[in-house]
């Protein structure tokens, strides 16, 4: 079986879903008819009950965002310590 390719959804059509399912139409109607998951629609409906916004930063807990910004730092230090390395290899050629 074919792997189907990954579709991407703009937020107004996001929105739209989400206003068709709380008009009171069904989840399995909207995915069959939009061709759609059904993980993906309760993703969206659960985006926009909670914040409003279907961007994945505007959805994490603060812990989520904390370990975020603690890889970001993290990737930046370890380059940080690999020119370093460079560095001292270099000067001690001298």
């Amino acid at each position: 079986m074919p792997k189907q390719q990954r579709r991407t959804f703009t937020s107004e059509f996001k929105k739209q879903m989400v206003q068709l399912y709380e008009n009171g139409k069904s989840r399995a109607a909207i995915v069959e008819e939009y061709g759609l998951t059904a993980s993906a629609l309760d993703r969206w409906i659960k985006q926009a009950q909670t914040s409003g916004s279907f961007k994945e930063k505007d959805n994490r807990s603060s812990d989520e965002n904390e370990r975020a910004a603690l890889r970001k730092e993290n990737q930046r230090l370890k380059m940080e310590v690999d020119i370093l390395k460079q560095a001292a290899l270099i000067m001690g050629r001298k």
